[in-house]
């Protein structure tokens, strides 16, 4: 089991969120990223996550997801992928055994019937669903005080995996900061990171440096 954060996609142009330059050093969490401040101003918070969207065309899966699809492709054994992200520079790299347990920039979901269709165009407080047709579109997105997203079959690969690879991610937001705690004992637990995370010593092994090169010669090595 693969958990990769924002810190795999920095290297591509997108901000991480906890960064002295992150996205929230830019704005308030609690304005944009719960579901009260939804209620309270759906403009300003679909705004939000229109400008992030747009921002997907701009930039380009790094070496490190690349590096992540071509295990994809070459390993015959089980993986999943599981991914604190929003972007789809897993998904453009070519990773296919993946979840996203916070949603996702290009999709939306339909709070009415539930429909989560792509979309890949801005949301308007007047967007339609495609299904229902009720004006009542959010970003696919796990606020703050959410559940996240695929956790049966998460908890289910983290009991039963043999290693367990957390890469670029801060080790602060839970659920996924507790992972490694329940892989440990069965799994063998390694972190690669630009620097050290807040649980880089629950990890039997920590690597640390940028993404683009620890995570292509950690494929290499698992490929033999």
């Amino acid at each position: 089991m693969i958990l990769t954060g924002a810190g795999i996609s920095r290297e591509s142009g997108l901000h991480t969120f906890r960064d002295a330059d992150g996205v929230w050093s830019q704005v308030r969490l609690e304005d944009v990223a719960t579901p009260e401040a939804f209620a309270r101003d759906p403009a300003r918070v679909q705004a939000f996550y229109n400008a992030r969207r747009a921002q997907l065309s701009s930039v380009a899966p790094n070496a490190a997801h690349l590096a992540l699809a071509r295990f994809d492709r070459c390993f015959d054994g089980e993986l999943l992928l599981v991914t604190q992200n929003v972007d789809d520079l897993h998904e453009r790299a070519g990773s296919r055994r993946m979840l996203h347990m916070h949603g996702e920039l290009r999709r939306v979901r339909c709070t009415a019937c539930g429909l989560n269709p792509a979309w890949d165009g801005p949301i308007t407080t007047g967007s339609a669903c495609p299904g229902c047709g009720a004006v009542a579109l959010r970003p696919d997105v796990v606020w703050f005080g959410e559940m996240p997203l695929h956790m049966p079959a998460i908890e289910q690969a983290l009991s039963a995996c043999d290693l367990f690879v957390s890469i670029g991610t801060s080790g602060t937001v839970y659920p996924a900061a507790g992972f490694v705690q329940t892989a440990s004992g069965h799994a063998l637990t390694l972190e690669l990171n630009l620097e050290p995370s807040e649980g880089w010593t629950e990890f039997d092994e920590s690597r640390h440096g940028p993404a683009t090169l620890l995570v292509p010669a950690f494929v290499d090595e698992l490929l033999g």
